[in-house]
């Protein structure tokens, strides 16, 4: 080899060295800037409230507030949106943290948030709604109303479907720009045990409710939601999302934490869900529904009334097995008795954990209190838990003299 050429080969390693050094130098600041938490000193992160909050419930939601913050903090959440109704009137709605991590844009009341399968609890009243009306018998067969889905070796009704007992499983992918598209993911999929014999969360089955809805009530799913619930409820920013150009989202999917720092998410299509995911709410019209989904303590209750009581009993009783055994879920809600406050309350709740986020809506009828709680993440994050943690605040504190 001749020197010249040894040289140059010298010369190249020699640039390839520094290059290596200068990219794993570059990677290395960049991996400790992305490992920065969003949010580093709880009294730091940011919030919005929609109003203040009345001086009787002052003491409980500076408490709440110290518990949101601890929580952003804790688990790395970028934004935790939270709402409290006590008999049908919101007390509290606050907003903390940010909408969009890069561009650090608050998070307020009205931003909205993915609901997950809490998405069902308004499908749910939906049903309610039509069964009320006459337009949809729980009992019968589900081809009734949605004629392409075809006919199984069992009946399958809008009872079983609604308390997630039909045997009916699997969520479907990719792009929907209709009921009828989106239909057809499972349609010709066998069921996977007979109807009322075992408790399974399902995805399809809350795909063919909302074609049902669409089907009793002779118009578009979005548009009878909207027109019969949302707006008789005021709940103004509650959509599918994709129907509205409102951009006041949070960010979803603002990226995922990994052991090499902040890595950009892979996005996720729910077009397909419908019913069954798709809403986009806020806290403070998730416990609009709340309070209208129970029966008022008070005469002078400000709750808006939707349904008549007994269809709130029949929606919120638990379903039994053809074995006996209560499945301990209701029509669309999962019914519980938590300690709370010194004593073991009923509390009727739903909750969602999706790619992006979490939602949980909880009602406590003995107390005339509901509590809705939606957060922006890249993991798993526990938002049933701060859920209750705010109703036991607000529990102790209207006790008090």
């Amino acid at each position: 080899m001749s020197p010249k050429r040894r040289h140059l080969e010298f010369a190249l390693a020699g640039l390839f060295a520094v290059a290596i050094v200068l990219v794993g130098g570059v990677a290395i600041v960049l991996h400790v800037a992305d490992s920065d938490p969003v949010h580093g000193d709880p009294a730091a992160v940011p919030s919005t409230v929609a109003f203040a909050p009345a001086e009787r419930y002052s003491g409980a939601v500076d408490q709440a507030r110290r518990l949101a913050r601890a929580l952003l903090v804790k688990e790395d959440v970028p934004a935790l949106s939270v709402a409290a109704a006590v008999d049908g009137e919101i007390v509290w709605a606050e907003a903390f943290g940010v909408a969009d991590v890069e561009r650090r844009t608050p998070v307020t009341p009205r931003t909205r948030f993915r609901t997950g399968s809490v998405s069902k609890t308004l499908t749910a009243a939906a049903v309610a709604l039509l069964h009320e009306r006459g337009r949809i018998d729980l009992d019968a067969p589900i081809q009734t109303y949605v004629s392409a889905y075809p006919r199984k070796q069992w009946t399958i009704t809008p009872r079983h479907l609604l308390g997630d007992v039909a045997g009916v499983d699997g969520a479907p992918r990719g792009h929907c720009t209709s009921l009828d598209q989106a239909l057809q993911a499972y349609a010709g999929e066998p069921i996977g045990f007979e109807p009322g014999t075992e408790y399974r969360f399902s995805t399809y089955g809350w795909i063919l409710l909302s074609a049902a809805v669409e089907a009793a009530a002779k118009e578009p799913f979005a548009t009878f939601m909207s027109r019969e619930l949302f707006e008789p409820l005021g709940m103004d920013r509650t959509v599918l999302e994709g129907e509205d150009e409102d951009p006041d989202i949070v960010s979803l999917f603002p990226g995922i934490r990994s052991d090499i720092g902040l890595e950009d998410a892979p996005l996720a299509d729910y077009a397909c869900f419908f019913g069954a995911g798709r809403f986009l709410s806020t806290p403070s019209d998730l416990v609009r529904l709340g309070s209208a989904m129970m029966v008022p303590l008070k005469p002078d209750t400000t709750t808006r009334r939707l349904l008549k009581p007994e269809t709130i009993t029949l929606f919120q009783t638990p379903l039994r097995l053809k074995s006996g055994a209560s499945t301990g879920f209701a029509l669309g809600w999962k019914v519980d008795s938590v300690p709370l406050a010194g004593a073991q309350l009923r509390v009727i709740r739903h909750r969602g954990n999706f790619r992006g986020g979490a939602s949980s809506l909880s009602v406590f009828p003995d107390r005339g209190l509901v509590v809705a709680v939606t957060a922006s993440a890249w993991h798993m994050v526990n938002v049933d838990a701060y859920a209750l943690q705010v109703a036991e605040t607000f529990t102790r504190g209207t006790q008090m003299p």
